[in-house]
């Protein structure tokens, strides 16, 4: 039989692990939140915002086309707003893109992530090359959206801290789910220290975490000098019974 100080021992883990369960469920609520705010926000901005740019800069043109009685004065007025506007457009699309792309939902997480990929700044001398399995698609939205972000933050973190000069991102069938791994063959860290909050914050490594088994799936990170990095996630095609 437990004395009466190691059952309340044992009372207080119970307790302790299941708050830790509420305080995760929680989290993943949030995440949850914050993916749909972003999904609405950039539609708001590519439906709305851009296409109101877009006319000022049309009726810009027939404005410049109506005034070529004077064309001295008048151009040389409207000209810096066209460019202006143009820019403005731009930097909606931009915006749109780094909320969440539009291509995600509509054609797909590939070629939203190669989109991502070829518009990612490059470092003079580093690549980033993509290879991706049929089928990716057959993952629900949560999934895909899941496996763009982890994608997305790794890639930032190579840009920041590894000194890379070839990246590989490789989408891949796994067993009963698909796998996402990104390895940079550039400096590597101590992954005993990813448990520190310094470390989780400072590389977003919690936050991949999380996004991975908030849908039921696994987050791995190896690192060795010499080798470099990966990021591994892997997420299964059907949600756990």
């Amino acid at each position: 039989a437990l004395t009466k100080s190691e059952q309340r021992a044992l009372h207080l883990l119970e307790q302790s692990r299941e708050l830790q369960k509420k305080l995760r469920h929680v989290s993943h609520q949030i995440l949850h939140a914050q993916e749909d705010l972003r999904k609405q926000i950039s539609h708001e901005l590519h439906d709305k915002i851009s296409q109101l740019l877009l006319g000022i800069n049309m009726h810009l043109g027939i404005f410049t086309k109506a005034a070529a009685a004077n064309p001295q004065g008048i151009k040389r007025t409207i000209m810096p707003l066209r460019r202006m506007v143009e820019q403005s457009v731009r930097v909606v699309h931009q915006f749109s893109a780094e909320l969440r792309p539009l291509m995600l939902d509509e054609l797909g997480l590939v070629p939203a992530l190669q989109t991502y990929i070829d518009a990612f700044p490059k470092r003079k001398g580093r690549t980033i090359h993509l290879t991706a399995c049929e089928g990716v698609d057959a993952l629900d939205n949560d999934k895909r959206t899941m496996l763009y972000r982890v994608a997305q933050e790794a890639l930032i973190n190579v840009a920041k801290h590894a000194q890379a000069s070839i990246v590989n991102v490789v989408i891949a069938k796994a067993r009963n789910g698909v796998s996402l791994e990104i390895t940079d063959n550039g400096k590597a860290f101590d992954v005993g220290n990813i448990g520190s909050a310094k470390w989780a914050n400072h590389l977003g490594l919690a936050g991949m975490r999380e996004r991975v088994e908030m849908v039921g799936g696994v987050f791995h990170v190896l690192s060795k000098p010499g080798t470099g990095t990966t990021i591994r996630a892997v997420v299964p095609l059907m949600k756990k019974k």
